[in-house]
């Protein structure tokens, strides 16, 4: 691994604290067990051998041709018009706008119900939609840095706003058609609703609870234990990636700000341009991976809007890719449906192979593309 402690650096050398207590795990590495999740309170089984198994199953396939800087026909891309018949202004930048088939909408009852076991609430909140770029063939990886600051300038201001009316604001993206984008231009949302969301309820007690027996934060914490240990995948004097210990999907990260911060619009200018460079450093090593571009789910956890004390809670993104290799998709099915979650590469050996790809983009332009689910 490569030393390069600086603000828009690489990873460094692995030797730390974390290299340290990792040692006590070397037994259980190549037989499975169980890790533990302290921010959902879960446990996830680690399997592994199961990675050396014949695969006869559904394989991915890319899609066969690259697409336009501008498509006369999608809904994203400026000037265009919208399923709602809205026309989009001639952006040159970032753009917002209300989602057409909004999930949340403002206004909504928000009457209770309750029957013995059955139970029920109105949930009113607002969805938004933010291009990322104009560009039609353009994704996250591949902006210039300066413009991926404007995105992430967005979700802060949004973030602020709609943290004003709302207790949780969800901002996230789906990148490609295996993980249910609807459309390749590069854009993301924004969704903000009155009640606590499941794991944002978990992971706002586990850290509370953290706080209060402690007294520090349970991920900065985590961030000091991970520095220079064999999970990180990248860093600089602002941020951390990591593959966490207890890590889900094969190539999962956690994006963690090594300093105090519960919202995004907490960040002042540094730590905004320090994000941003890392984004794209992070983004880039998944296209590198496999030689494609990558799909994901992710999503910021902020602290949640309303007044009350958040100072146990610590700004950090989760990002969810589903490959497993180059075209086959971990599918979360069985066990992992019925029992718990399941993975069949260490989270060791993951951030391995995300620190060996490069940062730097070397994925043929016809590459460039949404994946492709066939028919």
């Amino acid at each position: 691994m490569t030393s390069n402690p600086g603000r828009n650096g690489g990873s460094r050398a692995a030797g730390g604290r974390a290299s340290r207590l990792d040692s006590r795990f070397d037994s259980l590495r190549s037989e499975p067990h169980r890790r533990h999740n302290p921010l959902l309170d879960e446990w996830v089984l680690v399997s592994a051998g199961r990675t050396k198994r014949p695969w006869q199953g559904r394989r991915e396939a890319p899609a066969a041709d690259t697409m336009p800087a501008y498509d006369p026909k999608c809904y994203l891309c400026p000037g265009n018009v919208r399923a709602n018949g809205e026309f989009n202004p001639e952006y040159a930048s970032t753009y917002v706008f209300t989602n057409d088939f909004s999930a949340l909408r403002p206004g909504t009852s928000m009457e209770r119900i309750s029957d013995g076991l059955l139970r029920a609430e109105g949930e009113e909140g607002e969805c938004h939609v933010l291009c990322f770029s104009p560009r039609h063939n353009q994704t996250l990886a591949r902006m210039p840095v300066t413009d991926v600051r404007r995105v992430v300038d967005v979700w802060a201001t949004e973030s602020q706003d709609l943290g004003s009316r709302h207790r949780w604001v969800q901002v996230f993206e789906n990148r490609g058609q295996i993980m249910g984008a609807s459309n390749p231009h590069p854009h993301g949302q924004i969704w903000a609703g009155s009640a606590l969301p499941r794991d944002a309820a978990k992971e706002d007690a586990t850290q509370a609870g953290y706080l209060a027996e402690s007294g520090r934060r349970l991920l900065l914490d985590y961030v000091a234990q991970e520095l220079d240990g064999p999970r990180v995948v990248d860093q600089n004097d602002d941020w951390l990636v990591v593959v966490p210990f207890w890590a889900s999907w094969p190539y999962e990260t956690l994006l963690l700000s090594r300093h105090p911060a519960t919202h995004l619009h907490d960040l002042d200018d540094a730590r905004r341009d320090s994000l941003a460079a890392i984004l794209v450093r992070l983004l880039t090593r998944y296209d590198n991976l496999f030689g494609l571009s990558f799909p994901y789910s992710m999503g910021w956890h902020q602290a949640p809007f309303g007044g009350a004390s958040s100072d146990h809670w610590q700004l950090h993104a989760h990002f969810l890719p589903p490959l497993l290799r180059a075209n086959v998709r971990k599918f979360m099915v069985g066990y992992e449906l019925l029992a718990e979650t399941q993975r069949d590469l260490t989270p060791e050996a993951a951030a391995a192979d995300l620190r060996a790809a490069s940062p730097a983009h070397d994925v043929a332009s016809a590459s460039d593309l949404a994946f492709s689910t066939g028919p």
